[in-house]
């Protein structure tokens, strides 16, 4: 697994598969969520077969899966309120992380200072320089 983390309590991954639960588990993670939707996946990687091995761990898990069209307000507050009520510290995957670290800018901007954002995202390898002027507006 390629676990980048971009606070204390948030990391994203790459797709996660059943077989990474107990991995994830012994990194110390309490928490997993998917941002990822299943038509992107072959059926063994989809949503209820994660959720099934890493409840099996004693992991929660939660979906807030988008994909480039799909992704608004309603998906940053849903984070947002998915960050607030989970266990620290929470792993976040989708397809490569990079949209796992977009919706944590977002669900950020306001809260965090918009340079320490965007470096966080940026030492985790992934691109957020662009995002300023929305971050900024946020």
């Amino acid at each position: 697994m390629d676990i980048r983390k971009l606070s204390d309590d948030y990391s994203v991954s790459p797709q996660i598969t059943p077989a990474d639960a107990k991995s994830i588990t012994q990194a110390g993670f309490k928490t997993v969520i998917c941002n990822r939707p299943n038509g992107e996946n072959p059926p063994f990687l989809h949503m209820p077969e994660i959720k099934a091995a890493v409840e099996a761990c004693g992991l929660a898990f939660y979906d807030n899966p988008f994909d480039p069209s799909t992704f608004g307000p309603d998906k940053i507050e849903k984070q947002k309120a998915l960050l607030a009520q989970a266990e620290k510290p929470v792993l976040a995957y989708c397809a490569s992380g990079n949209r796992c670290s977009i919706v944590w800018a977002f669900s950020q901007a306001g809260v965090m200072d918009t340079d320490d954002i965007i470096a966080r995202v940026e030492k985790a390898g992934y691109q957020a320089a662009h995002m300023r002027p929305a971050l900024d507006a946020n």
